[in-house]
């Protein structure tokens, strides 16, 4: 992907705002449950007839009048807790010129994309799951988020895909004032779906004035319960980890060599990566600067290498790298853990990772919550 892209122009200015909405739930039977997909599978113009009737049969319901909702959900041991509520997507950059960005994608999109999904969401009249926004809170907002922790629950669940839900339903005016105060000065960073943010903004530009001013979203505060940021892992197909180790040790300004399995694992960190095809194993060292090492790595090593985007692969975990050397020839190339301190200064000053550059986790099921397109 050209890293230099723009995601999705114009961009979303503060203040920031993330306004109530009639949330629309699954049962607790069918969230996390596979199934369920098929309510939001192809023909999408059939979508909002298959909800209706799911609503019918109690498989889902709409919540009685619109809030802000506090999401918790606890997934393998790490609870993570976040506001979703309706982003207001009218106030860009178009009409807005002189205002401060309000949220900031870190990674490009391919336009395609983007269009299929904007027009799927348009056809299916609804936006089946909040993008996933991550910024550091100011204290005001995680005192009031832990303040409602304290006040009875809207609802409590466990899931088909293991994971917990609570959730409190926030419609005190004076509690929704004091969170819009909190929040307006919000700098968020999209942590999961780029693509559907780009389509939001596709689908404000098309129809302003009209439900699609507003997109779903999920806030977490990092400095509260913060998700886990991961690399992700590249494996290049047919390569020879002897061809790939010279190549690097060519280059002066590289510190490239072999050793062993342990080492190299104890050394991967910001600026080293490990290279290996599960045999051989090596370091690889970067010049120590502000540039990310994935972004390094995509914009100068690959081209270096002449490894064509068609034979890399991506993988979240450094196993299912392996797993490919393992049964077929090729190079591992593991990522060391980006900062997140370091994205969102990166994101700030306008400059996009390359594709697959992170990973947070753990992302709530589908189905908690969603917002349909009839909610005004």
């Amino acid at each position: 992907m050209d890293t230099t892209a723009s995601v999705a122009p114009p961009y979303v200015v503060k203040p920031f705002k993330l306004l109530p909405f009639r949330a629309l739930m699954l049962s607790a039977s069918g969230v996390g449950d596979p199934a369920s997909a098929r309510a939001f599978a192809r023909p999408y113009c059939e979508v909002p007839q298959r909800l209706q009737e799911w609503q019918r049969s109690g498989r889902l319901r709409v919540d009685e009048s619109p809030a802000v909702y506090l999401h918790e959900y606890t997934a393998g041991g790490v609870t993570i807790r976040g506001l979703v509520g309706a982003l207001d997507l009218a106030r860009t950059s178009a009409n807005c010129p002189d205002a401060q960005q309000a949220v900031f994608p870190h990674e490009g999109v391919h336009p395609d994309q983007v269009d299929e999904l904007a027009e799927r969401m348009h056809e299916m009249e609804i936006n089946p799951a909040p993008i996933l926004l991550v910024h550091r809170g100011p204290a005001s907002v995680r005192q009031l988020i832990h303040d409602v922790l304290d006040t009875p629950l809207s609802l409590a669940f466990g899931d088909r895909a293991s994971q917990m839900h609570r959730i409190w339903a926030l419609r005190d005016p004076g509690l929704l004032d004091r969170l819009a105060t909190g929040l307006a000065d919000t700098h968020a960073l999209i942590a999961d779906g780029h693509h559907r943010y780009a389509g939001y903004l596709r689908l404000q530009h098309a129809h302003p004035h009209t439900p699609w001013d507003r997109g779903l979203a999920m806030l977490v505060d990092q400095s509260d319960t913060p998700l886990f940021l991961g690399p992700i892992h590249r494996f290049l197909a047919g390569r020879q980890i002897d061809d790939v180790v010279a190549a690097c040790q060519a280059r002066p300004d590289l510190d490239c060599h072999v050793t062993s399995r342990w080492e190299a694992l104890e050394s991967l960190g910001e600026h080293t990566l490990v290279l290996t095809d599960d045999k051989v194993w090596a370091t690889l060292r970067l010049p120590a600067t502000d540039t990310l090492a994935v972004t390094t790595l995509e914009n100068d090593l690959l081209p270096m290498l002449g490894s064509s985007k068609q034979s890399v692969s991506f993988h979240h975990t450094a196993e299912s790298a392996l797993h490919q050397a393992r049964s077929r020839p090729g190079v591992c190339l593991l990522m060391p853990v980006p900062a997140f301190d370091a994205v969102v200064s990166t994101a700030g000053a306008g400059v996009l990772l390359p594709e697959k550059a992170t990973s947070f986790q753990p992302k709530p099921s589908l189905g908690v919550l969603m917002r349909p397109m009839t909610d005004a």
